[in-house]
Formats: structure tokens, sequence, C-alpha cells
């Protein structure tokens, strides 16, 4: 009895050994229900503040200039994208379309995150089968720019090249993960849009007629090159980082104290990403009134940068608008002016916003003790429609109060 006893004793803790290990191997191997739960938690905890005050939109003292964006034709047709649209839509099946359609004037618009943890809505990628995926970048194409539609798929091919760095992670990143909805029906005279969304690329792209608003933009990545992997030599925003410090350094030294609020960047500096539609953001910098004229062309350069993402007639709209108010426009720097400074710039005028940032690291973080400072390989940029008309709100209000609808 003894001796069964001495038997049992050693078996018995073995036994307790290998469940407590088993249940640790379990736990770790369920990452996806609990990280699902965390990742809800916190996107409905970020749509909650981000969305507790109704839209206004990006101001310089809370109050909206009036009157800036009227309801006119353009001479620019809408119809290749209206078409690209209606034909993913009848590319879904009903569930799918259940889920990816929403009124014009829903919230929806607003919901976008640059986070890749944001559980987001709509139909994605990794879903849809290879004609619906080509019927969506075929959406992208007719509503982009060439550069723009490159851009765009480049960000998606990034975020792969992000899970290959990251032990091969394509539960939370990868170039599939990205979600497309629709607002409104498309339609030659009613307004609509469509929004895609997913880490570091999320374009609103709002139609009335023949007038397009394709803002908030907001395109990045990190890492910013592909030096390695299934897309090694793929790289992104290196026109806008090299014209924007070409601007900071065609200034003389007396524009330069006026352009350069701070010469030190130590953290992020863009104020205009996700759930911030009503940032009030005073001028900063120097006005392009103070600039030369060569200066100045330089500084349009610069915008058109960012402006051409959206096709090339609509584009054109949009520089004349941005042209109309250049005196008004402002330029301002954080950071160094050296060739491999890190930096963040702001355009600003009443009628854009453009904020192109240098950040620090998230997903490939440096090595334990490294300092944690901002570097060229994460790059965020955004591009607002200031005074009430980011995803076309002030064009649709109008066409509200002149066709008796209301939101």
């Amino acid at each position: 009895m003894h001796t069964t006893k001495t038997r049992l004793v050693p078996a018995i803790c073995f036994l307790l050994l290998i469940g407590a290990a088993l249940h640790r191997t379990a736990r770790s191997q369920q990452p996806s229900g609990s990280r699902t739960e965390r990742f809800e938690s916190m996107s409905r905890d970020a749509e909650k503040r981000g969305l507790a005050e109704p839209f206004k939109g990006v101001t310089t003292d809370g109050t909206v200039v009036p009157s800036l964006y009227p309801m006119r034709p353009t001479g620019v047709s809408t119809v290749p994208a209206r078409k690209a649209a209606e034909a993913f839509l009848a590319s879904l099946s009903q569930q799918q379309k259940g889920k990816t359609m929403f009124p014009v004037d829903d919230p929806e618009w607003r919901k976008w995150m640059n986070q890749h943890f944001y559980l987001r809505q709509g139909v994605g990628f990794l879903e849809m089968s290879e004609a619906q995926r080509e019927a969506a970048f075929g959406m992208l194409h007719a509503a982009l720019s060439p550069k723009g539609f490159e851009l765009a798929r480049n960000i998606m091919r990034l975020n792969h090249t992000l899970g290959e760095l990251n032990n091969n992670n394509f539960e939370e990143y990868g170039e599939g993960r990205y979600w497309v909805t629709l607002m409104g029906t498309p339609s030659a005279k009613e307004p609509w849009g469509w929004q895609v969304d997913g880490h570091h690329l999320i374009v609103n792209y709002f139609v009335l007629g023949d007038q397009v608003v394709m803002t908030p933009l907001f395109v990045g990545s990190e890492p910013v090159v592909a030096r390695s992997g299934k897309y090694q030599g793929v790289a992104i925003l290196e026109a806008e980082q090299a014209k924007g410090l070409a601007m900071i350094r065609a200034l003389d030294e007396s524009q330069r104290q006026k352009a350069i609020l701070q010469v030190s960047k130590t953290g992020n500096n863009n104020v205009s990403e996700a759930f911030k539609d009503n940032v009030v953001l005073d001028y900063a910098g120097i006005r392009a009134a103070e600039l030369s004229a060569g200066q100045k062309g330089q500084l349009l350069d610069l915008i058109g940068q960012h402006v051409g993402n959206i096709s090339a007639g609509h584009a054109k709209v949009k520089m004349d608008e941005v042209r109309r108010h250049l005196d008004d426009t402002r330029f301002a720097w954080i950071g160094g002016t050296d060739a491999t400074s890190v930096f963040y710039y702001r355009i600003h005028s009443p009628v854009i916003l453009v904020e192109f940032d240098h950040q620090l690291p998230v997903g490939l973080r440096p090595p334990a003790g490294a300092p944690r400072t901002p570097n060229r390989e994460h790059i965020h940029c955004v591009v607002r429609t200031p005074n009430g008309n980011d995803y076309g709100k002030d064009l649709l209000r109008q066409h509200y109060q002149r066709y008796g609808h209301g939101i």
C-alpha cells in the first residue's frame, strides 16, 4: 500500500504539471478571441470619444468660415467613378451588400482609423472573390490618379511587409486587411460616396453631380521601403518627403524663422488624424503672401503632390480652389532641415490642410534599451478640407437645403 502511494504521488504531480503546461499552451494559442474582444473594446471606445460631438469640421477658432464650397458644375465627369462603383456593388452578394451599404449621411463616414486594431465595417478584401477584388480595385482606379492608385496599392503591399517583419503576423497585418463601405447609391444627381479603410490607408470619396471631395485622406506606412520579402523594392512617399525638405530649404533665414515652429522633434506631431474631424487648429508658420513667386510655385507644387492622388480633372478643380486662397496659406515646420533629418510640415489654408509627419516606431520597434525616437521608416500624411467640407459635408448640407431633405 505504501509503495502504491509512493508511486502515485510523482504520477499525480506529473499530470498536474502536464495539465498546467497544456493550459498555458491553450491560452497562448487563443489570441484571436481575447484579442478580438480587446480590439472591439478599443474600437468602440475610440468611436465613443471621437463621435461625441456632431460634425463641424476643422477650424482655426471653432467657427466655420461660410460660403467656401458652393454647389456648382465643374465640367469634370464622374461617370467613370459611378460606373465602377455600380460594377463593384453588382459583384457583391445580398449579404455582403447588407453590411457594405449605408445612407449617405450615415456616421459610418467618420468611423475610420489608421491603427491596425480598429474593427471596421463593410466588406473586406480578404473575404472577396478574385472578381470582387478586381471590381474594388476598379473603383479605386476610376477615382484616383495613376500615382494615387499606385500609392494605395503599395501601402497595402507594405502592410504585408510589416507582417513579414513581425514573424509573419498576418492576423494583424497584411495586404488584404482593408475594408470597403458605400454611402448612398451611385447616382448622376444624388449624393453618394465610398470609403476604403485599413492600416495606413483611408480614402473617403464623396460625389455630388460632377463635384468630388476626397478627404479626409490618410496615407502612410511602416516601413516606407520594403528592403526584403515578397515586395522588396516597393517604396512610398519619397516625393512628399523630398519636396517638403526642398521647400523649407528654399526659404531664407528670416523666412525660416517664421516657418519653423521648433527645431527639436521628439514625438508625433500630426493633429488631424482619426476622430479629429473637429480639431481646432490655428494658423502657424509663414504666409504664402510673404514668399517670392518662385517659392509660391514651389509651395503649389508641394500641395499638388498631395492633391494629385485624385484623378487629374478633379485635382485641377481642387488646385484652382487652393490658388484662390494662396496668399492666406501657411507653411509650418518642426524638426531639422538636414538631408537626413526627421521632420513634420503643415500646409494650412481656409480650403486645405496637409500634414506630413515622421513618426515614432510602432510596428518596427527599436532593440531593447535603444531610444524610441521618430524615424523616416514610419510616415503619416493627412489631407483635409477645413471649414466643414470633409466627407463633402458642406455640399451635402446645401443639397439638402435646396431639395428639402434633412439629416
